[in-house]
């Protein structure tokens, strides 16, 4: 199913991540907000990097907003502080009758299978879990997901290009959160678009196993970059900016993800955008459209559905219009298979 983009520019600063909800009365700490129109209620669950993550919580939060402006929904948002309090989220919105209760991240995989389940009279969405690969398979639930080997293929694409146009041994780096199938999407990609580009690159990998700690990270991207590497791909949320943080601190290239982090500096090469926000609308939007059924929708560059952000100046030109070029190789199917798993 194709799905259009709409991704929102503006850049919201958001307060940092509160204490998550219980049972029918929540301590979460909350957005809420409400308009006319639709009469719908939608609630969305953070994972434990929070909306302050400047990606993928904030991403689909941009989403829940543009429902808000665009659908007159009613919208609220509980974060949790740990992953116990996933279920207890989940199952406050579907007591309280929401009309959608939308997860973020593969985290919440487990949980929203086992709410899903107990309430399957409600309709549930979650980002990054394939629905036919839960333990109960709801009926009532939608997988949200996307092609990041597609991206990934193209910042490791610029990477590899990079490394190569400079002397010495070509090296780069990448820090995921988890080792998890969207987070290794994108290093997979990321690896076979560094050798596509330059078939002796050497491509490090290394995981936090946190998404929210940024000293963690900061010192696997400093190890990395200890050992030659010019570029950092960050798949790691919150903890991920303290890669971006090391490859600024050494003079070295860092590579952002799921929103376009250039913001943070003129050290971002690029960034491999995945449109959470335009997925989370999208599914609001059947909901309000009446169309709503379980199962999966896929996004990747084709339908606009990820992407890859702005290129730092400092890259010639030539290497731009070859990224470009790849692009439009994948789109056209001229570059396909490309691998998802971490080698």
């Amino acid at each position: 199913m194709k799905k259009s983009a709409a991704l929102l520019g503006v850049l919201v600063l958001l307060i940092a991540a509160g204490c998550g909800g219980g049972g029918k009365k929540s301590s979460a700490n909350t957005t809420t907000a409400t308009t006319g129109g639709s009469n719908m209620k939608v609630g969305l669950v953070t994972d434990i990097g929070g909306l302050n993550d400047r990606g993928f919580n904030h991403l689909s939060f941009l989403g829940l907003q543009r429902a808000q402006s665009e659908l007159g929904i009613e919208q609220r948002v509980y974060q949790a502080k740990s992953t116990q309090e996933y279920v207890p989220n989940l199952s406050t919105f579907a007591r309280q009758g929401y009309d959608l209760t939308i997860g973020v991240g593969f985290t919440e995989a487990t949980a929203i299978d086992t709410v899903a389940t107990n309430f399957p009279q409600s309709k549930f969405a979650i980002v990054d879990v394939d629905q036919t690969e839960e333990p109960h398979k709801p009926a009532n639930l939608l997988g949200l997901l996307f092609k990041e080997q597609e991206t990934g293929y193209l910042v490791g694409y610029l990477a590899g290009l990079e490394e190569k146009r400079k002397p010495g041994k070509d090296v780069i780096g990448s820090v995921g959160g988890q080792k998890q199938p969207p987070v290794d999407r994108f290093i997979a990609g990321y690896q076979a678009g560094a050798k596509a580009a330059d078939p002796g690159i050497t491509v490090l990998n290394n995981y936090s196993e946190d998404f929210s700690d940024q000293a963690k990270c900061k010192q696997i991207a400093l190890n990395q970059i200890e050992q030659g590497a010019g570029a950092i791909f960050q798949v790691a949320g919150g903890c991920g900016l303290g890669a971006l943080d090391a490859a600024k601190e050494k003079g070295v290239w860092g590579i952002g993800v799921d929103a376009d982090q250039s913001f943070l500096g003129p050290h971002i090469l690029t960034s491999a955008v995945k449109r959470v926000d335009t997925a989370v609308f999208d599914a609001i939007k059947l909901v309000v459209d009446g169309k709503f059924k379980g199962g999966n929708i896929t996004f990747g560059l084709k339908d606009n559905g990820v992407g890859i952000g702005k290129i730092s100046p400092k890259v010639p030109k030539s290497e731009v219009a070859k990224v470009m070029q790849i692009r439009a190789d994948i789109i056209a199917g001229k570059i396909k298979n490309i691998q998802t798993e971490v080698k």
